[in-house]
């Protein structure tokens, strides 16, 4: 993350995004799929790439993602051609995608943000979820009760972000605020269908 000022000298803070090129490997019926960076070949299975090879490119991608296309619009990329960070322009909503920090195992007072027992003297229960279930009825725990357990590491969504800057001759996207998971790690960067709740 880092800041950019805009025309009336206000501070935005934002992330930088690498975003493309994305070469088209595939075109279905509904679907496009693209690729990002590059894998070397001896890494390269040779099932991916014939695969690759179809659509005339030279080195199988590092990352493959399919992407859903209305077929009725007919502005579907050829297999080959190359999606850069152009689709996309300052003010446009998005919705980012990746995997969030491994936090491990984690107890409630951290994962769900439980108040902990009382910080007194004598007091064992200080970070402890306290009652968990009534006894008699219904004798068991009932599903989703918020319990210590693994934290992080898990698909999310973060919507609504608003470019702020499109740099097309570095290929990077600047989006106002945070998105998931740690630096240098892989995001998926879709344009916003509809409403947000930063609207």
């Amino acid at each position: 993350m880092t800041r950019v000022f805009d025309a009336e000298g206000t501070h935005v803070p934002v992330t930088v995004i690498e975003a493309g090129p994305c070469p088209v490997v595939q075109v279905g019926q509904s679907q496009v799929q693209l690729g990002f960076g590059a894998k070397k070949p001896k890494r390269t299975a040779k099932a991916l790439a014939g695969h690759v090879k179809k659509a005339g490119l030279e080195t199988a991608p590092r990352v493959l993602e399919s992407f859903p296309v209305a077929p009725w619009t007919g502005e579907a990329p050829k297999a080959g051609e190359t999606v850069t960070v152009a689709i996309f322009a300052a003010g446009d909503r998005v919705k980012v995608t990746g995997v969030t920090k491994g936090r491990g195992f984690q107890g409630v007072v951290h994962r769900h943000h439980f108040g902990g027992g009382p910080e007194t003297h004598g007091n064992t229960r200080h970070r402890k979820p306290g009652s968990i279930a009534p006894g008699t009825d219904p004798s068991r725990i009932i599903k989703g009760k918020r319990m210590p357990g693994h934290m992080g590491a898990r698909n999310f969504t973060e919507l609504g972000l608003r470019v702020v800057k499109v740099d097309a001759e570095r290929n990077l996207l600047f989006l106002r605020g945070a998105v998931p998971g740690p630096m240098n790690g892989l995001l998926t960067v879709r344009k916003q269908g509809g409403p947000s709740r930063h609207d």
